[in-house]
């Protein structure tokens, strides 16, 4: 009998909050098993799917490891794993929140400091004058590493961050950090600005999958069945359900053929349009007479399977 597959999602935080709302809106809520300090959850809606509640930064290693099949994190710790990652992980579907930005700071008084290049020339002066190299405060350690060599930047030396990165300047500790910012509020308070073309990373929250990890008949055909629901899902948020008269389908079917695909399956007397092409696609039936024509938005759109689960069930032997 196949093991359940195991999906971890964050334990605590605004990212937590989002990923539970995120799963209840596809039909899939979580409850914790253990009450609010529980480390474990139940998902309804689907068998065969044990939930963990782990850190941010622990799912991104447990899906490394393949200690889990599935997580929920940001892109910003999976990508700490460098090139390495894409061998080990699988990056199955951006979830369009936990929005932030992993970038170079300078301190503002630094006027001249407007580029990586400058920021180039800035080390060189540094190691010059003190005998020392400029220091840069970051938890993110491979990402700045491989970011600096693209920019030709090497004499640094990297000072690990445990606290509040954004605080090194002032309090002494570095010259330079490399965080991670949603609103660049922080930053501003610290007195810092981001480098022009210091951008690192645009992060957001990712479901991924693990390559590393052990995967059954079962499993595969869960995340089979999961990844068709929350696809449907989102699939279903960005499209509109059209229905005409039948008697009128041969003038609706031209009408309507510029707004959709050669190979889209068609309906009787009614099609499915890209939300953003439902007042044009309307304009374009009443313009040839069909009529009345009415409008729903489904809240599922399935297709016969998800191109995503099946590259990853290629890879790990589904």
């Amino acid at each position: 009998m196949s093991e359940d597959l195991i999906l971890a999602i964050p334990s605590k935080g605004r990212l937590k909050e989002q990923v539970e709302h995120w799963l209840a809106d596809a039909g899939l809520p979580v409850t914790n098993a253990g009450g609010g300090r529980g480390y474990s959850a139940r998902m309804d809606g689907i068998a065969g799917v044990s939930v963990r509640l782990l850190s941010a930064s622990d799912i991104a290693a447990a899906l490394y490891e393949g200690e889990v099949h599935l997580g929920v994190t940001g892109e910003d710790l999976l990508r700490e794993f460098g090139e390495t990652l894409d061998a080990r992980v699988m990056l199955l579907r951006a979830l369009g929140f936990g929005r932030a930005d992993l970038v170079v700071a300078a301190p503002k008084s630094w006027v001249d400091v407007e580029s990586m290049a400058d920021l180039d020339d800035v080390a060189h002066l540094y190691l010059a004058r003190t005998g020392r190299r400029m220091r840069v405060a970051t938890k993110y350690l491979a990402q700045t590493r491989s970011f600096f060599a693209r920019h030709g930047v090497a004499d640094y030396r990297i000072v690990e961050s445990s606290g509040a990165t954004e605080g090194a300047p002032a309090a002494g500790a570095a010259e330079i950090v490399v965080d991670i910012t949603s609103s660049g509020a922080t930053l501003q308070a610290n007195s810092l600005k981001i480098i022009g073309d210091g951008l690192i990373l645009k992060s957001q929250a990712q479901l991924a999958g693990s390559l590393a990890a052990t995967w059954d008949a079962g499993q595969i055909e869960t995340l089979r069945r999961l990844m068709a629901i929350v696809e449907a899902r989102a699939r279903g948020k960005t499209i509109c359900s059209l229905v005409w008269p039948a008697e009128q389908e041969p003038a609706a079917r031209a009408a309507i053929q510029p707004f959709t695909q050669p190979d889209q399956a068609t309906r009787a007397n009614g099609v499915l349009v890209d939300a953003r092409d439902l007042f044009a696609a309307s304009q374009a039936l009443a313009a040839a007479g069909v009529g009345p024509v009415s409008v729903s938005h489904p809240a599922y759109v399935f297709e016969p399977t998800s191109p995503v689960a099946e590259s990853l069930a290629a890879i790990v032997g589904g």
